[in-house]
């Protein structure tokens, strides 16, 4: 399945039916007046949030989405069917932006938010409502208002809780197939990711969050450069960054340098965001370079620099233990006794 995270979609709410005009007409009944009923509402457009879709990948193949029309009246005094209302499903995490990409509509950052992008129409008048003790006999029934219609964006942001972060081929996908159950795509050859991924890492019972690869970061990246900036906004809800450095590289100081400048030319508060720095990949440098690399990376970061080996599974939960406790100050007290608990820790199947 191809992932899809911004996309442009027309909705049209339905149009309300018209009034009717009519009169009475049975047998026996002298001067019966008027009886034409009002027109049906037309169906609204809403955009709805669910846990079931993790990409915007449908929308590439439908953009537009129209409601169904409202009935019009009819005689005695019958008011036509409302039209039914379209809802159309986004990933849970999805912001909604008018067409000029800058005015946001709504984020449905929870599973069953929703938000009404068109109205339909209101039903027309019939001609029983002009009825008056000054004209019995109204010729009048008002046609039904047309629906609104727009133009908008659809803007993905996973929800996760830790994202990864730095230059290509910094190791962040191995590091994610390692502690999670995710699968990126690794090979013996140098290539960044192309889409983000998700994991989710489990330490422990009730101790588990979701992290976050995004693809790397060049220099120029804010300006279009690689693939720029484009995902970024992936990682603007995690709790805390992971940020990789190739311990292979010749200099790491630079390397860091390099994407915590392309993050604060993003913006978006990135930079604000509690930051774990690890020295990656350290299977593969000399034993003598390692601490003289980490000296150097814990200097220019002003941070404890973690050393890690994901392929060979080396100091991996120190930094998980890390990344959970920065993620934990975020999430409320959990209750003791839920039912979440009672599963996790109930019977095991033994070893």
């Amino acid at each position: 399945m191809k992932f899809l995270d911004r996309t442009k979609i027309y909705v049209k709410a339905g149009d309300g039916g018209n009034g009717a005009h009519s009169f009475r007409r049975e047998k026996y009944i002298e001067f019966g007046g008027p009886d034409g009923g009002d027109g049906g509402r037309g169906g609204h457009v809403i955009a709805r949030a669910t846990d079931n879709l993790n990409t915007l990948i449908d929308y590439r193949y439908q953009q537009h989405f129209k409601a169904q029309n409202g009935k019009g009246g009819a005689g005695r005094q019958r008011t036509g069917a409302g039209g039914d209302d379209i809802v159309v499903l986004v990933p849970t995490g999805t912001e909604i932006y008018e067409e000029d990409e800058d005015t946001l509509i709504a984020d449905l950052s929870r599973e069953g938010d929703e938000v009404l992008l068109a109205k339909g129409g209101n039903g027309g008048w019939g001609n029983l409502r002009f009825k008056s003790s000054t004209n019995r006999a109204p010729t009048r029934a008002n046609p039904g208002h047309p629906g609104e219609q727009r133009t908008v964006w659809l803007r993905l942001k996973l929800l996760a809780d830790a994202g990864l972060v730095g230059l290509p081929n910094a190791g962040k996908s191995t590091f994610l197939s390692v502690v999670s159950a995710a699968k990126p795509k690794i090979a013996d050859y140098p290539f960044t990711t192309l889409v983000p991924q998700l994991g989710v890492v489990r330490l422990g019972p009730g101790q588990s969050f979701v992290l976050a690869d995004i693809p790397g970061l060049i220099e120029g990246a804010h300006q279009g450069a690689g693939i720029g900036d484009r995902f970024l906004g992936h990682v603007e809800r995690c709790a805390v960054l992971l940020h990789l450095v190739d311990g292979g590289a010749e200099d790491v100081a630079e390397s860091y340098r390099t994407v915590r400048a392309e993050l604060e030319a993003y913006g978006h508060g990135l930079t604000d965001k509690p930051e774990l720095v690890a020295l990656s990949k350290a299977d593969t440098v000399p034993e003598d370079e390692i601490e003289e690399k980490r000296a150097a990376l814990a200097e220019v970061s002003g941070r404890e620099v973690f050393v890690i080996s994901a392929a060979a599974q080396q100091g991996v939960n120190p930094l998980l233990r890390g990344a959970w406790e920065e993620v934990s100050k975020l999430r409320p007290p959990a209750s003791e006794g839920t039912p979440e608990e009672e599963e996790e820790e109930g019977w095991h199947p033994a070893d």
